[in-house]
C-alpha cells in the first residue's frame, strides 16, 4: 500500500494557499498526502477535507543559508517533512521552498544512499525524441569526475524506471563531441563513465539536448543549472515574442487564433508547471524539488512525480545499482579543450 506524500506547505512564493490547493487536487487524483507546516495557516484552506496536518512552527526562508537554517530550525516544515520519509510514515516529500534547504534536510534526515558521494538534481528537457533528462542541475556547483560517473549511473536508473527506456543513452555535456574535448573535469569523467555498465553515447554539445541525441545528459551542477535557467528564459522569451507579434495586427490576431491549438501542446512541454518538479537522486527516499514559483497545478504535478517515484522504488533501485557498480576512480585529463 502506497504511503502518503509529505508536502511542505510553507515552501514557495505562493505558499501556503497554492500548495494546499495542489495537494487537495492530488487527493482527487487518488494520491494520499500529508501537509506539513503551521497548522493555523493550513487548516482554514482545507475546506473540511480530511487531510492530516503535521504542525511545524518554523520556515526556512529563501534568503537563508540552507544548511545553517536546517540545523538551527529543527522544527522547520521542510525538515519535519523529510523526517516523515525517514520514519517510514511518508513515501516521498515535495517542496517548492529553498531548494538548498530541501537538499540539506534530505541529507540530514533521510541520508545518502551508501556509495553515493553527492546527490544530484535531475530535470527533464523537451527534445525532438520526447525528453532528455539532465543531471546535475543545481545540487553541486563544483564536482569531481567520480561524482559525474555516479550521476551517470543514477540517470540510467531514472531513465529506465521513470521514463520506461530499456537501454537509455547516457551522454556527457561538453564543448565538442570528441573525447578529448572539454574541461579537465569532463576529460577525467569521460573514461570513468565509459567503463560503467551502461550505454555511453560519449560527449554531446548543448544544442544536442533538444535534438534527442541521448536520453540522459551528465554535467556538473553549475553548468546544469545555467543550462536549465537559459532554457527556461529562452522558452518564455519566444512565446512572449510570438504573442506580442500576434497581437500587433489584425492578420496576426487571426493567424494567432489559428495557430493557438497547435502551439499549446508545445508551450506545455516547456512549462515547468507541467513537469512539476525535479527528483533528487542519491538519497534513500523519494524527494522532489519543485519550482519556487509553483502554483496549484505545479504542486499537483510535483506530487505526481513523487508518487510515481515511490511506486517505482527509484531510490531502492539506485541503492541496488550502487552496491554492484564498479568503483569510480579519478582519471587524468587526456587532452586540452579547444
Amino acid at each position: 500500500m502506497a504511503l502518503p506524500i509529505a508536502v511542505n506547505a510553507m515552501g514557495g512564493d505562493n505558499a501556503p494557499a497554492a500548495i494546499v490547493e495542489g495537494a487537495l487536487r492530488a487527493r482527487t487524483d487518488g494520491i494520499d498526502v500529508m501537509l506539513v507546516g503551521r497548522r493555523e495557516q493550513i487548516e482554514p484552506l482545507l475546506g473540511g477535507a480530511p487531510v492530516e496536518v503535521i504542525d511545524a512552527r518554523e520556515v526556512v526562508e529563501m534568503h537563508e543559508h540552507p544548511a545553517t537554517a536546517v540545523r538551527a530550525k529543527r522544527d522547520s516544515s521542510i525538515l519535519r517533512a523529510a523526517e516523515l520519509v525517514a520514519a517510514g510514515r511518508a513515501g516521498g516529500v515535495i517542496s517548492a521552498g529553498n531548494s538548498g534547504a530541501t537538499l540539506a534536510a534530505a541529507l540530514f534526515a533521510i541520508k545518502r544512499i551508501a556509495g553515493v558521494a553527492r546527490p544530484a538534481i535531475g530535470a527533464s528537457f523537451p527534445s525532438e525524441a520526447g525528453q532528455t533528462f539532465v543531471l546535475d542541475v543545481g545540487a553541486n556547483t563544483d564536482c569531481k569526475a567520480e561524482w559525474l560517473a555516479q550521476f551517470a549511473l543514477m540517470g540510467d536508473v531514472y531513465a529506465r524506471e521513470m521514463l520506461g527506456i530499456d537501454q537509455p543513452r547516457i551522454a556527457l555535456l561538453s564543448n565538442g563531441e570528441e573525447a578529448e574535448k572539454g574541461s579537465e573535469l569532463v576529460q577525467a569523467a569521460h573514461p570513468l563513465i565509459a567503463a560503467l555498465p551502461l550505454r555511453f553515447a560519449g560527449n554531446i554539445e548543448g544544442k544536442d539536448i533538444f535534438r534527442g541525441a541521448c536520453d540522459v545528459v551528465v554535467t556538473d551542477g553549475f553548468t546544469g543549472n545555467a543550462v536549465l535557467k537559459v532554457a527556461e528564459g529562452v522558452g518564455e522569451f519566444l512565446f512572449a515574442s510570438i504573442s506580442r507579434e500576434a497581437r500587433a495586427s489584425l492578420s496576426g490576431r487571426i493567424g494567432g487564433a489559428l495557430l493557438k491549438p497547435r502551439l499549446r501542446p508545445l508551450r506545455d512541454r516547456i512549462d515547468y508547471r507541467k513537469t512539476g518538479g525535479a527528483l533528487l537522486l542519491g538519497v534513500a527516499g523519494e524527494v522532489v524539488i519543485a519550482h519556487g514559483r509553483s502554483d496549484a497545478e505545479a504542486t499537483l504535478n510535483a506530487i505526481r512525480v513523487a508518487a510515481r517515484a515511490q511506486e517505482r522504488g527509484v531510490s531502492s533501485v539506485i541503492t541496488r545499482a550502487m552496491s554492484t557498480a564498479p568503483s569510480a576512480q579519478p582519471a587524468q585529463p587526456t587532452g586540452v579543450s579547444a
